[in-house]
């Protein structure tokens, strides 16, 4: 949907970004230990994301590995924020909740993005108000986006209602985030 947006907008949009700072792994969980380590056999940290990824491409979404998960860690979080958005918060591409800690990885396309039923997970509603894998879309000319694949590990399951949102996902795991870890990808539509 974004690349219909002309790439002088984009340019215009250059020097409006959420920041890393806005995400919610330095913004609301801070002083939750880094001990968990998120990898993908499709991009290294800090990396390009394949397109096959992302809007311009299949939009499937990436394999994913987690280790390092403290003894009694009952359930997972998966959250991918753009950090990169030129909007007030980063845009949200993916909520996975209660993820079970063992097997330790989702495989490519396992979660469901726009025309591809993936599996089912219990997942809440990205920034496009779609519970699914949000394809990277980036305006043309906005330059990088970081795009934060973040985990946490959990000593206890959350209680949430259907599909909820980035503010209730956040609120339902304080005082329950025992480790994190972190996995940056970029795109750039030129």
């Amino acid at each position: 949907m974004l690349e219909k947006i002309p790439s002088v907008v984009g340019e215009a949009l250059s020097g409006l970004k959420a920041g890393r700072d806005k995400t919610a792994y330095h913004a609301t969980f801070s002083d939750v230990p880094e001990t968990l380590t998120l990898t993908s056999p499709a991009f290294a940290d800090g990396a390009g994301l394949p397109a096959r990824h992302t809007a311009d491409g299949e939009g499937v979404s990436p394999p994913l590995a987690w280790s390092g998960l403290p003894d009694g860690t009952a359930a997972l979080v998966l959250l991918v924020e753009d950090a990169g958005s030129p909007t007030p918060q980063p845009l949200v591409h993916l909520i996975a909740w209660d993820l079970p800690p063992e097997p330790a990885s989702l495989d490519e396309g396992s979660l469901p993005s726009p025309g591809r039923p993936g599996e089912a997970r219990r997942l809440g509603r990205n920034s496009f108000q779609k519970s699914e894998w949000l394809p990277p879309d980036p305006p043309s000319g906005h330059g990088r986006h970081d795009y934060v694949f973040q985990v946490y590990a959990l000593r206890q399951a959350l209680s949430l209602g259907e599909d909820p949102g980035r503010g209730a996902l956040l609120a339902a795991m304080r005082d329950r985030v025992v480790a994190k870890g972190q996995l940056t990808g970029t795109y750039e539509r030129r």
